[in-house]
């Protein structure tokens, strides 16, 4: 049983971590003048990528946040339905945030390293 829970968080983590990538990847893409400006005026490619790594996480922390806010208002019905008592362990806030950020750097390196290394005449020119 704990075999089959494993799998099914490490799924949708997985799958999770893709949407945030997707949603990346778009974020690029129609950024490109905004990137090539920036390394225009002198922006580094580090820069760049801080500002790309720093939209994932805060997009991958504020979906972990909606989910610890919807299991707080789960917890009442669930307890009046099953007869339990139960509570939310400060432990696992910090886990679930932090495999959260875990989740949002590891799939926004890609989209990220990818607005680094736009070229600035390149990414202007498409626009």
């Amino acid at each position: 049983m704990s075999l089959l829970l494993l799998s099914i968080a490490f799924i949708s983590l997985f799958i999770g971590g893709i949407g945030v990538m997707n949603i990346m990847l778009v974020s690029v893409k129609e950024r490109s003048a905004e990137i090539g400006l920036r390394m225009a005026v002198g922006a580094s490619g580090n820069d760049i990528l801080l500002q790309f790594l720093v939209e994932a996480l805060v997009l991958s922390l504020l979906g972990g946040f909606v989910a610890l806010l919807a299991a707080q208002l789960l917890l009442s019905p669930l307890e009046a339905y099953f007869g339990w008592t139960m509570q939310v362990a400060p432990k696992s806030v910090i886990i679930a945030l932090s495999v959260s950020m875990a989740v949002g750097l590891i799939f926004g390196l890609l989209p990220a390293r990818r607005a680094a290394a736009l070229d600035p005449v390149d990414a202007l020119r498409d626009e």
